[in-house]
């Protein structure tokens, strides 16, 4: 299934929202970390009973890097960029584990900037600065997103 950005438009509002295409929530992550980690620790103790206790200190070994996988992973997974425009302002709010960055201007000194290049991102420059966007976007679909942003933030009509 192709990826695709959550885009709602409105009479006075735009809005986008771009999301990591993960294929597991964490819960079920969670449950596969656990079925991991339990069969690691199981063939440990059998390892052990057997006599081999060396086994054991590695088995936890790994089950630590599980552990952190995992949380890194979660810590993670809600990431999220959402864009929010209309007839006088813009909102962009991106979120990066426990940071969240905002950056709001008006409409009408917004730009969308994108050079085109395979790995490039894309740029929202207002008066107060700037705000790269698109880090879940695969690089093959980045122009269309461009495209549809500055057809969406030129296409208010005039009051």
């Amino acid at each position: 299934m192709a990826y695709r950005w959550v885009y709602v438009a409105e009479p006075d509002r735009h809005q986008w929202v771009l999301r990591r295409n993960c294929a597991l929530t964490p819960g079920q992550l969670g449950g596969w970390f656990g079925t991991l980690a339990g069969l690691s620790l199981a063939i440990a103790g059998v390892s052990a009973a057997q006599g081999a206790w060396v086994v054991v200190p590695f088995a936890l070994v790994e089950v630590a890097a599980l552990a952190g996988a995992f949380l890194a992973y979660g810590r993670h997974a809600g990431d999220y960029e959402r864009i929010v425009a209309t007839r006088e302002r813009v909102l962009v709010e991106r979120r990066c584990g426990a940071r969240i960055d905002r950056i709001e201007g008006e409409s009408a000194r917004v730009r969308v900037e994108y050079g085109g290049s395979t790995h490039g991102q894309i740029r929202l420059v207002t008066g107060h600065g700037q705000i790269a966007i698109g880090r879940f976007v695969p690089d093959d679909r980045k122009a269309e997103l461009a495209r549809e942003l500055r057809g969406a933030l030129g296409g208010w009509p005039a009051r």
